[in-house]
């Protein structure tokens, strides 16, 4: 089932047909460790919405508002490659081969739930970057009990010069205004997903493809179950959270974002999260 967070309550889609769940508040519905039979109850007595493409043409709202957003970091041996290829030059390239082995995994905070862009809304680079990469990411959607309920996607914007320039600057690199997209819905199943789901990246410039790349979840080193235990150790969401799993696919040192580029990052079963870049 895929739940979308629309302009007056919540959308359940299940099979094709689509359910409207009206004034429904997002941040205790969603907050629900058994999320999957809540949803399945609550839609099993309702007749299915006749326009669907009326919510679809409004566009969807980004599924978060009082989570927060975290990332983790140096998921993938790709990850691992690409961070010690922009810090080698300043000498911290040691610090992200170190990560990759590490028992402790890289976790940082994004953004907060309601400043996340949502799919077809805007991203944006930094005016004072001058290497600039979307980072598609698998998202767990996970509970305040740190139960995980389900997945969507995310596009962890990340400046490459800055955070290259020195470890240290990977708060500015990261978290700004514009830096996080997620979406376009919820993908809420009863287990885990296949290990080989692909996550999928398309960089369109003026009507061509001038990047594409994809991997399998399988080449994430560590288990989802652990990022979790390591964000919740020491760490309350009332509210639940969202935490961005790495990426593995990794533009080369050549490339860098535009104004006005379309990124669309597609991962089986959930959909496609579209977003173009500002500035």
């Amino acid at each position: 089932m895929k739940v979308f967070r629309v302009y007056n309550g919540i959308l359940i889609e299940k099979k094709g047909l689509f359910y409207l769940l009206a004034g429904e508040d997002w941040d205790s519905f969603i907050n629900d460790d058994n999320l999957f039979t809540k949803i399945e109850h609550l839609i099993s007595g309702m007749d299915p919405v006749q326009d669907p493409e009326a919510y679809v043409k409004r566009g969807f709202l980004a599924p978060a508002e009082k989570q927060e957003i975290w990332a983790s970091g140096v998921t993938y041996f790709n990850s691992k490659l690409g961070r010690e290829e922009e810090s080698r030059e300043k000498g911290g390239s040691n610090f992200y081969a170190r990560v990759y082995v590490a028992e402790r995994p890289e976790l940082f905070f994004k953004s907060m739930g309601y400043r996340a862009v949502g799919s077809g809304g805007k991203v944006r680079i930094r005016k004072d970057s001058t290497w600039d990469v979307p980072e598609p990411e698998l998202t767990l959607v996970i509970s305040s009990t740190g139960k995980i309920i389900g997945y969507t996607i995310g596009n962890d914007m990340s400046s490459r010069s800055i955070e290259g320039e020195n470890p240290l600057y990977l708060p500015q690199a990261k978290t700004y205004d514009g830096s996080a997209a997620i979406g376009p819905c919820i993908l809420v199943v009863e287990g885990p997903l296949p290990k080989s789901t692909i996550i999928r990246l398309e960089i369109i410039r003026a009507g061509k493809q001038v990047f594409t790349g994809e991997i399998a979840i399988d080449q994430i080193k560590r288990k989802f179950e652990d990022l979790v235990s390591y964000l919740y150790a020491e760490n309350s969401f009332p509210f639940g959270s969202l935490l961005m799993t790495g990426t593995g696919i990794v533009p080369s040192a050549d490339f860098t974002l535009q104004k006005d580029d379309e990124i669309k990052i597609e991962i089986d079963g959930i959909g496609t999260l579209i977003n173009t870049v500002d500035q």
